[in-house]
């Protein structure tokens, strides 16, 4: 089942912004996360806030979300507006889930629309969703493409039939390339996520599926390492020893393999799990995560992110419906995490992207461990410190870093 709501502050009833967490929203660019919780199955290693036909129960649908998120994105303007934030046009938008494609594609592209009608959309914005590669059609697509959609997140995760049987994944691997065409032609850039270290999935299975990736020639491509989570139906087989436990070494050779087939076919990392064609290419939205900078999370369980302030909100899309319903926020709870959180935050963020932490983040006592991550060849080697835009320095993992990128970040912060 999903996993448990963070603890925090009460959020206020009316959604209001404390005014001074907001300095801090000034230059930063405003993202939109639409979560839309609906699957048709639940994926056993899945504890994502997504729910079934059979989960939802009385007072939510399918039907009556679109009206939901049109009434948390009037919401969301009014907030900022009397929050007395700048008004700022959206950078990204992306569609996650659960499978926002099992809703009609004019549910989503009408969602886009009243949310672009609210806050703007800068010129050439990106603007994902999610999918199942059985969750679209060619006209779909091109409905999504019309209504200003630029790009579509296949949930592929493995090439290997018996490895997408553990995953209780509904699509076959035929069913890849050819959603891949449509995607194509309805003018979409195209991303393939793929889950690796998947019980029973040997390294061949595994240069099986990135084979077939790079065969599809897709924009993007996203590789996780399965991490078993409490409460799925994966950790209870597990349990039981109905299927073999995670195995950290099988996960690092799978990694491994994963950066030599990727680089020679043309893809950079620049997100420790994250590869593109090229800078044009890397997934906007997750960047500005890693960045720290706004974005507001419509729907059931999503977070939101302005100024200081971080909120979530209420889980279960009949409670959600029922908030809205009321003209009342959804919000859960929230926080305003302090100096030292963000700094932590903020660290362990950056230190996994390609571009580099700048070395002015870190205090005095945290640059005077550098040197050691170097020798034990964890970071490039100090004189190749990347330098970015700004002419700053910057430290930047090295494929082993890449591996260990937990333990590189305590050891900056002297955990």
């Amino acid at each position: 089942m999903p996993s448990v709501l963070p603890d925090g502050d009460p959020a206020p009833l009316d959604g209001s912004l404390p005014a001074e967490a907001m300095a801090s929203a000034a230059g930063r660019a405003l993202g939109l996360y639409v979560h839309v919780p609906f699957c048709s199955v639940r994926c056993g290693y899945c504890d994502f806030n997504t729910y079934t036909a059979s989960e939802l129960g009385h007072g939510a649908s399918r039907e009556s979300y679109p009206d939901a998120m049109s009434a948390e994105l009037a919401l969301a303007a009014r907030v900022m507006g009397e929050a007395r934030l700048e008004p700022r046009p959206l950078s990204t938008v992306f569609f996650g889930g659960g499978t926002p494609t099992l809703l009609p594609a004019e549910a989503l592209a009408s969602t886009l629309r009243t949310a672009v009608g609210h806050f703007g959309l800068v010129p050439g914005a990106e603007v994902t969703t999610e999918a199942n590669p059985d969750s679209v059609t060619p006209e779909s697509l091109a409905t999504l493409a019309e209504a200003g959609f630029t790009r579509v997140s296949f949930g592929m995760q493995s090439a290997v039939p018996h490895v997408l049987k553990v995953l209780d994944r509904t699509h076959t691997p035929e069913r890849v390339p050819q959603a891949v065409a449509w995607a194509r032609e309805a003018g979409l850039n195209v991303s393939l996520d793929l889950i690796y270290g998947t019980p029973g999935e040997s390294l061949e299975d595994w240069r099986t599926s990135l084979e077939a990736v790079i065969e599809m020639e897709p924009d993007h491509v996203s590789a996780y390492a399965l991490i078993v989570e409490q409460g799925t139906k994966l950790a209870a087989q597990m349990r039981r020893g109905e299927v073999p436990p995670v195995d950290d070494d099988d996960h690092a050779d799978k990694y491994v393999l994963t950066d030599e087939l990727l680089g020679a076919a043309g893809y950079s990392w620049y997100e420790v799990s994250n590869f593109s064609r090229g800078p044009e290419h890397r997934a906007h939205h997750n960047v500005a995560y890693w960045l720290n900078q706004d974005w507001w999370g419509v729907g059931p369980g999503a977070h939101s992110h302005l100024g200081d302030v971080r909120w979530w909100n209420v889980k279960h899309p009949a409670a959600y419906q029922q908030r809205l319903d009321a003209g009342l926020s959804p919000a859960h709870a929230r926080e305003v995490p302090d100096a030292e959180a963000r700094h932590l935050e903020d660290v362990m963020l950056r230190v996994r992207l390609s571009d580099g932490l700048p070395l002015s983040i870190l205090a005095p006592e945290e640059r005077e461990r550098v040197a050691g991550l170097v020798a034990d060849g964890l970071v490039e080697p100090l004189p190749a410190l990347k330098a970015g835009e700004d002419g700053e320095r910057r430290l930047v993992l090295t494929l082993r870093g890449r591996l260990l990128a937990d333990g590189v970040v305590r050891t900056l912060l002297g955990f």
